[in-house]
């Protein structure tokens, strides 16, 4: 397909996005656009960052160009399994539809009820909504799903890792049989592929990628930390993560760094900032207001760092993020390959980056079979002054006294009382600065009392 003006799009929609800079459109569109445009129903299967939203955003905004809204009844539909996913589609409907007279509402959590049914009680042509704040309007009563003509579904197999099949089948049922379903999703596992039976209708499947696929253009590598204890993962980890943002100097133009847990993005946050590295954080505990804001910052270069959990992974239209970082491994091999699926976008070459703890090695390997890549793995303990633990090896040929052994024994305990001090004054360095004591033996936290405030 060599030019958007070949789908037969309505001419004030072909407008908008030639306005937009867009002439070309991604084979997903290509392929999805003309049977949506023929009013059948579509089975979307893409990776994240082929540019799905156009794919029904453009269609939408061309069949609702004639029709008129009524209060309470919604026109079409679409679901978003996250408000930032939500927030995303609502912004390319006001980039595509900016020269139609259409409505749109966006009902998501984090947003007063009384503006959000205010605008559905004037009638809107398009609705996007999260399932559970759409279901809390509607036992309301402030909604009626019969008008809804056109149905979206927008990353089906998120909206199954996060539980919202129940609210999704009751949603299609709520909506008229006769409606046009345009239904996407990254992967297509037995839950969703049972769903796409039921209730769509013969529908044109599009097919772009490989399921869990990770696009060509990304460069993959792992960092092995080899702390000396267990309980020092988490600044080993710190550590290594500085080094490697240091090391790629100005190749970082701006990276996402991935947490498994709200809590370690939280305190992680904390020790980059008092460490002079320009971030900002992004989880599902912070008001929508603020994670609107967090996103808006990132995306304009505002900061140049996001460290996020997994509600960032998905859905998210960052269109240029050099580096994606995995502080901890994904629990799900899946959502390695979404969470790095944010940077390499639209051609453009990216790198991710994967900080290994020795106890990570099986899920690497679960990756790697589910990717079907090889991930090369750095030896972090040079680089970044990692130690094993393990006492240094005598040297089998030499001979010594008892006399001198008792002489080596005493330099040792000197050394290692040397060490200790030496120890000492880079915790209380690394304390003062990091604000973490996680990393403080008991016998250091006892000298230390009253010398260094948590």
């Amino acid at each position: 397909m060599a030019d958007f003006s070949e789908l037969n799009l309505n001419p004030s929609v072909l407008a908008a996005v030639h306005e937009a800079g867009y002439k070309t459109p991604t084979p997903i569109q290509a392929m999805a656009i003309p049977p949506a445009l023929e009013g059948r129903d579509v089975l979307g299967i893409a990776q994240t960052g082929t540019g799905k939203t156009a794919s029904f955003v453009l269609p939408m905004i061309t069949a609702l160009t004639s029709g008129r809204a009524r209060a309470r009844m919604p026109r079409s539909l679409v679901l978003a399994p996250t408000r930032e996913l939500a927030s995303q589609v609502a912004e390319s409907f006001n980039i595509y539809a900016k020269n139609q007279k259409l409505k749109m509402c966006l009902l998501i959590g984090g947003v007063a009820f009384g503006e959000q049914m205010a605008m559905t009680d004037r009638g809107v042509d398009v609705l996007i909504a999260t399932p559970g704040r759409l279901l809390d309007h509607f036992e309301r009563g402030r909604l009626l799903l019969s008008g809804v003509s056109i149905m979206v579904v927008d990353e089906a197999d998120r909206m199954l890792d996060m539980g919202f099949i129940p609210d999704v089948e009751r949603i299609f049922r709520l909506t008229p049989f006769t409606r046009q379903t345009l239904f996407f999703s990254a992967t297509m596992p037995p839950e969703i592929e049972r769903i796409t039976n039921e209730f769509l209708s013969n529908p044109a499947r599009v097919e772009i990628a490989k399921q869990a696929t990770v696009a060509d253009n990304i460069e993959q590598s792992a960092k092995m930390i080899q702390p000396a204890r267990r309980d020092m993962e988490f600044k080993e980890k710190r550590n290594l993560l500085r080094e490697t943002i240091s090391d790629r100097g100005d190749r970082i133009t701006n990276a996402i760094i991935f947490c498994n847990r709200k809590s370690d993005v939280d305190i992680l946050l904390r020790s980059m900032r008092a460490h002079k590295f320009d971030c900002s954080a992004l989880h599902g505990d912070l008001d929508q207001s603020i994670r609107t804001r967090v996103l808006s910052e990132f995306r304009d270069g505002g900061k140049r760092f996001l460290i996020a959990s997994d509600v960032a992974a998905r859905g998210l239209d960052i269109p240029i993020v050099s580096h994606v970082i995995n502080f901890d491994v994904p629990v799900n091999p899946e959502d390695y390959v979404h969470r790095i699926g944010r940077t390499g976008r639209a051609g453009r070459k990216g790198e991710a980056i994967t900080l290994l703890a020795p106890g990570d090695r099986k899920k690497l390997k679960e990756i790697e079979t589910l990717t079907g890549c090889e991930i090369r793995i750095d030896s972090a303990a040079g680089e970044a002054g990692l130690t094993t633990g393990k006492p240094p090896v005598a040297d089998p040929g030499r001979k010594s006294s008892n006399k001198s052994r008792s002489g080596d024994k005493r330099q040792s305990n000197k050394e290692f009382r040397q060490r200790r001090g030496r120890n000492a004054a880079v915790a209380v360095a690394d304390t003062e600065s990091d604000g973490n004591w996680e990393h403080i033996p008991a016998f250091l936290k006892r000298n230390l009392e009253g010398r260094v405030s948590p």
